[in-house]
């Protein structure tokens, strides 16, 4: 495990609001948490389980002070896992409310993230999800007073939720408007295996793919996945805990891999899943026949893959030619 935790990582799929420390939720309450109420059992039934564990944490992030000092929070994390760059994400208009605007949502994950990069020395952006249970109205007032610090610390947009009970083919029009935003975007997809989402997301625009599970069950969208280089974000200990991949099934990195998609592997939530990269690795390594050469190219898969500035890449890369 110190071997693992030594080498340099990229986390491209994490969720602020499930990574944030037990320490940093008790000390926003002011009160003693247990932490089977942060954390998802192994076995949870579905996705729609999962989400419960996030009602807490959310609570925690409704000050622009609380934002800014959770995401540092994260980042601190990060330091302790060697991990170099990470993509935060967050639904920012959860944090909405009387008291505070969207400008102070934005401006509070961005300087935490700047604060994270002068105290830590790591790298970050934030993305931010639109969700699949908000109205049209409330998705696209988000996208597009976030699009304003779109290069200033915003990243991308990605759509979140509970796929199975909203389908890809209800956000068109977000879709759209991110495209003639110029905005780039991941979408959790095949996340609950219905591989017909991981295609219209690809065929919407999207650069990467949140999970993609199920992609291997479609052939033909595989080879085109491929063709376009569509980065999928794999994250193994989530995906067996919401049952997008079930007990005795085969986990599609190795294949993915052979076939020449581009998959990166991450945490999605460090808190709610009990992980961190090091453990993330750890898995693949010892379960999923992934040898630990191959986790330089999956470093190197997520620089390439990363919404990142070319100046930060270049950095990334240096970390495995030192």
């Amino acid at each position: 495990m110190d071997e693992l935790k030594a080498l340099p990582k990229i986390d491209l799929h994490c969720h602020l609001d499930g990574s944030l420390s037990k320490q940093f939720i008790e000390s926003c309450l002011n009160k003693s948490i247990d932490s089977n109420d942060l954390t998802a059992p192994f076995d949870c039934a579905s996705l729609a389980e999962y989400l419960t564990k996030f009602d807490i944490p959310v609570s925690c992030i409704q000050t622009k002070e609380n934002l800014k000092n959770a995401v540092l929070d994260l980042i601190k994390q990060a330091k302790e896992d060697n991990i170099k760059y990470i993509e935060i994400r967050f639904a920012p208009t959860l944090s909405l409310n009387p008291d505070l605007s969207y400008r102070d949502i934005y401006e509070g994950v961005i300087e935490g993230s700047r604060d994270g990069l002068k105290q830590y020395g790591i790298y970050s952006n934030i993305i931010i999800c639109a969700m699949r249970h908000h109205t049209s109205e409330q998705n696209l007032a988000m996208l597009k007073s976030g699009r304003e610090y779109l290069g200033s610390g915003v990243c991308a947009l990605d759509l979140a939720g509970d796929e199975a009970g909203f389908s890809n083919e209800l956000f068109s029009y977000l879709f759209e408007e991110a495209s003639r935003l110029d905005m780039p975007f991941t979408v959790h997809s095949g996340e609950c295996r219905n591989v017909n989402n991981i295609r219209i997301a690809v065929e919407a625009g999207a650069k990467r793919i949140g999970h993609g599970i199920c992609l291997g069950n479609d052939k033909e969208l595989m080879r085109l996945c491929k063709e376009k280089h569509i980065g999928f974000e794999l994250c193994p200990t989530s995906n067996y805990q919401t049952k997008a991949v079930k007990p005795g099934e085969a986990y599609p990195l190795r294949d993915f891999l052979d076939c020449g998609i581009a998959a990166t592997v991450n945490t999605d939530n460090r808190t709610v899943s009990n992980t961190s990269m090091s453990r993330e690795y750890e898995f693949i390594t010892e379960k999923l026949n992934i040898a630990k050469d191959e986790l330089i190219q999956l470093y190197k898969n997520s620089i390439e893959l990363s919404f990142a500035n070319d100046d930060i890449k270049n950095i990334l890369f240096k970390e495995i030619r030192a």
